[in-house]
């Protein structure tokens, strides 16, 4: 995905109220230390995503309809790793990565079609593939990965020598639990079910559960593996003006 212009930089001075964030803009250089409130895509507890001073990237939607025109989109996290904070953008790098059949786990022939948001029961799940030769389906739930575990201590209180393993979930996740149970039941049903973790952050290079923050999820996701739920996770590579879905990276759970 590339953004429409180019982002504007900023330092952080908080992020609130969970959607809410306070930035200091640094660039352009025309409005250099005004501070902005930008719209945080993010309902989680973003830890070590959000540290004060920390250098941040907006991008500028320029609607006048919008009460906030900016939107947080990266960090830096520990002074190196780049990491999107905008949950929304891990859906849409999937899907384009999806059309481009560059998944190489996931096959995406000419005769599949691709529905983003397919009704499943009660709620819905990222994306389907189904193929009507076949009566083949794929269901896809998506989870952005940006928990790094060499942060994991200073807001939890415990401690990790494992730097580079990014962790999912960062709060405790009733919803991301409901989703695993949906997976599991269409499994049960004959179809694939694939948890994706999307990692928009430099500094991971693999995937673990969070049992020190949410034992009951952890404890389900392994067991809905175990019973034939597929989990894989894609590292995201970042560019001048955007992100694309790049390589596989080892989901350890």
């Amino acid at each position: 995905m590339e953004y429409e212009r180019p982002l504007l930089t900023g330092k952080l001075i908080q992020r609130y109220k969970r959607f809410l964030a306070d930035i200091e803009l640094v660039t352009p250089v025309e409005r250099a230390g005004e501070v902005v409130t930008a719209h945080c895509a993010n309902t989680g507890s973003m830890t070590n995503c959000k540290d004060e001073g920390a250098r941040v990237w907006l991008f500028d939607s320029q609607n006048p309809k919008r009460k906030l025109p900016l939107s947080w989109e990266w960090v830096e996290v520990e002074g190196q790793y780049k990491a999107c904070i905008n949950t929304a953008r891990a859906n849409q790098l999937v899907k384009e990565a999806l059309l481009a059949n560059s998944i190489k786990e996931i096959n995406v022939a000419s005769e599949v079609c691709l529905k983003s948001e397919p009704k499943v029961d009660e709620g819905r799940l990222d994306f389907l593939l189904s193929c009507e030769e076949t009566n083949h389906q794929t269901y896809i739930e998506v989870k952005s990965v940006t928990l790094l575990g060499k942060g994991v201590e200073k807001e939890l209180g415990t401690e990790s020598n494992h730097k580079n393993i990014g962790y999912f979930p960062d709060a405790v996740t009733s919803r991301g639990l409901k989703h695993l149970e949906v997976l599991l039941r269409l499994k049960e049903e004959g179809h694939r079910s694939i948890l994706f973790f999307c990692v928009p952050h430099e500094g991971i290079k693999k995937v673990g559960v969070a049992e020190h923050i949410d034992p009951a999820y952890a404890e389900r996701l392994r067991a809905v593996m175990a019973a034939g739920v597929e989990v894989l996770a894609y590292q995201v590579e970042f560019q001048k003006q955007g992100m694309v879905l790049k390589n596989k990276i080892e989901v350890s759970i």
